[in-house]
């Protein structure tokens, strides 16, 4: 182990908030304006609704570099290590893992991962359609796009969600962009109150969402963890003596 080089690790920048987004709390970041997308090609993608997760060729955490062991995350873990082998060193891939239930209600997912940004060893953000390339390569699913195309702000004023189904909508650019670029580059747009859930909910029992169309690997997988929750879940629960 001596010598070898230790992956840089990142956390995942907060995302600003667009100026007319109704789930910003005083302690979010919020856009002044959303002028930094004017005469720029942009995606516009549905925000999902779980835990932020990063993936390396020898690693993965949540939001915090340092995040623990949850049962939540086994199912993630079992995704990363089919594909870490294929994940360029210093290179790492950002999604959302569906696999526990927050605030919305999940019944027909693609799967419990659902990736949005690939970053290079250079930090960049890679390309829309490069980002896509490399997703189609490792068999991953990525949030439903619902614009892409030059910057219309009527248009995103305009886009229909259902609050009940959906927490909102993530804009970003087509193009390439810098880490430290990442606030002139990616905003969201959150319905109100959109965190309904029980702070605590790691402490609890886990609700799994629900996967549609099952393909084999999915289902092994699937129900591997259930089984191992189901023998977990006495020894959690069993009463002091």
């Amino acid at each position: 182990m001596n010598g070898q080089k230790k992956t840089s690790r990142y956390k995942y920048p907060r995302t600003s908030h667009l100026p007319w987004s109704p789930g910003a709390t005083k302690d979010d970041i919020r856009c002044i304006s959303a002028d930094i997308f004017i005469g720029k090609k942009i995606v516009i993608t549905e925000k999902m609704d779980g835990e932020n997760t990063t993936l390396y060729n020898d690693h993965s955490h949540a939001r915090s570099v340092d995040s623990r062991h949850h049962p939540s995350r086994d199912w993630v873990k079992r995704i990363h290590a089919s594909i870490a082998h294929e994940i360029p060193e210093g290179w790492r891939i950002c999604g959302e893992n569906l696999y526990a239930q927050h605030s919305i209600v999940y019944e027909k997912l693609r799967s419990y991962f659902y990736g949005f940004s690939i970053w290079n060893d250079k930090n960049y953000c890679l390309s829309w359609s490069d980002t896509m390339e490399w997703f189609d390569l490792l068999e991953l699913d990525a949030p439903p796009v619902l614009y892409h195309g030059l910057w219309d702000e009527f248009l995103a004023k305009s886009i229909e969600i259902d609050v009940n189904t959906v927490e909102g909508y993530v804009v970003r650019l087509e193009d390439e962009f810098h880490y430290n670029s990442f606030n002139s580059s990616v905003a969201k747009w959150v319905r109100t109150g959109h965190v309904q859930t029980d702070g605590n909910w790691m402490h609890n029992q886990i609700v799994t969402n629900g996967l549609a169309n099952l393909n084999r690997t999915n289902s092994k997988q699937a129900l591997k963890i259930k089984l191992k929750e189901r023998k977990e879940v006495p020894n959690e629960t069993k009463p002091n003596k």
